[in-house]
């Protein structure tokens, strides 16, 4: 079969398929691993997938309607929910493109749980239309999460791997933080 033929079956989809599925793994049982050991787990997978989303062939849509999603809400909220906890005091960092805005106070405080959801409802959303076996909709579901990739969640994924580098070589150990977050960014007590 050529590739140029059927690029839904190229190398660089399936490899991409591949460690989509390893992260969600991970998102989806995190509550069995330790925080840290989810950190180390992100650290490893998160520049496997950013390599192999880049190289995902430019495809363009059979279908003008957008693709069905199927991570709710809820289930997103759910997986922050349960990864903010996991991440604790490592989970918030500062946001900063310019070393001036941090000195000035206005830097912005983000969250790798958050980041973590977002790409996780993009990836599983792709995978779940990946799976369904018709060219057109794995096509599209391809075509999709390359967009995605490079005007969402690809600077989310980068963003947090440096927040997970620094803590991780920080010697710091996650401590629990008594108020979670909701989506929102506002602290729930």
């Amino acid at each position: 079969m050529r590739e140029n033929l059927k690029p839904v079956y190229s190398r660089s989809v399936v490899e991409f398929v591949a460690v989509a599925n390893e992260f969600c793994k991970y998102v989806e049982r995190a509550d069995e691993l330790q925080g840290g050991d989810l950190l180390k787990i992100l650290q490893r997978i998160l520049p496997m997938m950013y390599i192999k989303a880049s190289l995902l062939p430019a495809v363009q849509p059979y279908f003008d309607d957008g693709n069905e999603k199927f991570v709710t809400e809820a289930r997103w909220e759910q997986a922050r929910a349960l990864l903010c906890r996991k991440f604790g005091t490592a989970d918030d960092y500062i946001e900063v493109f310019d070393i001036r805005a941090a000195e000035e106070g206005s830097a912005l405080v983000a969250s790798i749980s958050e980041n973590m959801a977002d790409i996780y409802q993009d990836i599983k959303d792709f995978l779940l239309l990946y799976q369904t076996g018709s060219q057109e909709v794995m096509n599209d579901a391809v075509w999709e999460c390359r967009l995605n990739f490079e005007s969402l969640w690809g600077q989310k994924l980068v963003n947090s791997l440096r927040a997970i580098h620094s803590f991780i070589y920080s010697g710091e150990e996650i401590q629990a933080v008594e108020k979670e977050k909701d989506g929102n960014g506002n602290k729930r007590v």
